[in-house]
């Protein structure tokens, strides 16, 4: 299983595999693992030559009153669990590489956002919107 910490490395690596016919799969997390992203990862690998799951703790998505700081990681326990699982690559790029001094730019969907949990946490949907056009675009899964 190979890891991938950078946006430069995801990209390169998604080219090869593109190159070479390979249908790539993405199973999006931020990590501490469980049964649920397991089942993801085995769909994936059942539709697909090439799995890649990423693990990024997304700041954007927290609001003033969330902890960020306390979300739970545990990054060599995830590392063994989808290498178990059969996973081709993890992409666990740092929150720098992702979003890189002077970064100023958001996803934004209207309508569903402003009511029920987008009402309670405001520029939480544009922060996983943002952060999921980002893993889509380094990623770049066939399906």
């Amino acid at each position: 299983m190979q890891l991938i910490e950078t946006v430069g490395e995801m990209i390169v690596q998604r080219d090869q595999w593109r190159q070479a016919g390979r249908q790539i799969g993405l199973v999006p997390t931020m990590g501490y693992l469980h049964e649920g992203h397991l089942s993801l990862v085995r769909q994936a690998l059942a539709q697909n030559d090439v799995v890649v799951l990423s693990i990024f703790v997304n700041p954007l998505q927290f609001g003033p009153k969330d902890d960020f700081s306390r979300y739970p990681r545990d990054l060599n326990r995830d590392l063994a669990l989808v290498a178990e699982a059969g996973v081709t690559a993890v992409y666990h790029p740092g929150v720098e590489e992702m979003y890189p001094a002077g970064f100023d730019a958001r996803v934004e969907v209207g309508g569903i956002t402003g009511v029920l949990e987008g009402l309670a946490r405001p520029g939480h949907f544009a922060g996983v919107t943002t952060v999921v056009t980002k893993l889509l675009h380094a990623v770049g899964p066939s399906r």
